[in-house]
């Protein structure tokens, strides 16, 4: 017993050792003056190849702000929370970019901080949660960087559309919400098997939107469908659309887990 109670005091004082830094508005782009275009970070200073999570707001690509939850502190990872421009201001495949270039910029840049770029895992809630799946599902956004999509350590989006979003529907000319288009602007539309890891979480199906639960459960088949064996979903009774407080413990265990299984693939 003595033993087991040295150990775990020597773990519980390692892990409160670390110390962590938070820097601000970094802009992502090295030609684009906007202030939406900048990104914070939060990660642990004194621990080397720790995993980082890029996480994207919601707010219908209209709205909202960079956020770091504090379920997400102290946990040994790093966050990367980043602003994006909105439609009508650019087009909502320019939100997109906007996206792609702030996960880029993870890849590029996180070992300077002592990140491990092989441990980069893309999540975001409603509107960030199609900006997660669109990113890494469709490799045309990460190309323009000379960056494999797959090369994502997992894909974790919450409560996103996986059709095409119905704030680029409104820019197509469509105001009806229930009118449902898939196209190539649609995570759907990309499914595929060599996808990074990707972990679907909603609300309870009768409390989301407009059958959030029920086309992420459509895409979470088909990507198994096409061969795609790391693909989960999680419905979180008795929560909506707003679900991304009871849903950090879900991100926080898979990247966890994911990370140790990279770490000991590379070792073997």
């Amino acid at each position: 017993m003595i033993k087991h109670l040295t150990l775990l005091l020597s773990i519980g004082l390692a892990y409160s050792q670390l110390n962590y830094q938070f820097e601000k508005d970094i802009p992502y782009y090295d030609d684009v003056n906007n202030i939406r275009c900048e990104l914070d970070i939060y990660y642990p200073k004194n621990k080397k190849d720790f995993p980082t999570i890029v996480w994207f707001h919601g707010g219908g690509l209209k709205q909202g702000n960079k956020y770091i939850a504090d379920r997400l502190k102290n946990q040994e990872v790093a966050i990367i929370s980043a602003n994006y421009r909105f439609f009508p201001i650019v087009s909502t495949k320019q939100v997109i970019s906007d996206a792609a270039a702030a996960v880029a910029w993870a890849f590029n840049n996180i070992k300077d901080y002592g990140g491990n770029e092989k441990l980069i895992f893309v999540s975001g809630h409603s509107a960030g949660g199609y900006l997660t799946s669109m990113v890494g599902l469709d490799k045309s956004w990460l190309e323009k960087y000379k960056i494999d999509s797959d090369k994502i350590a997992g894909l974790i989006p919450f409560s996103g559309h996986t059709i095409t979003h119905f704030t680029v529907r409104e820019e197509m000319g469509i105001i009806d919400r229930n009118k449902v288009i898939v196209d190539s602007m649609a995570p759907l539309y990309h499914v595929r098997k060599s996808a990074p890891p990707y972990v679907i979480i909603t609300g309870n199906r009768d409390l989301e939107l407009l059958g959030r639960y029920e086309e992420n459960a459509y895409m979470a088949r088909m990507m198994k469908l096409t061969g795609h064996e790391s693909t989960t979903i999680y419905e979180l009774d008795g929560y909506g659309h707003s679900m991304v407080e009871p849903a950090l413990p879900l991100l926080l265990k898979f990247v966890k887990w994911q990370t140790s299984k990279i770490l000991q693939e590379e070792n073997n």
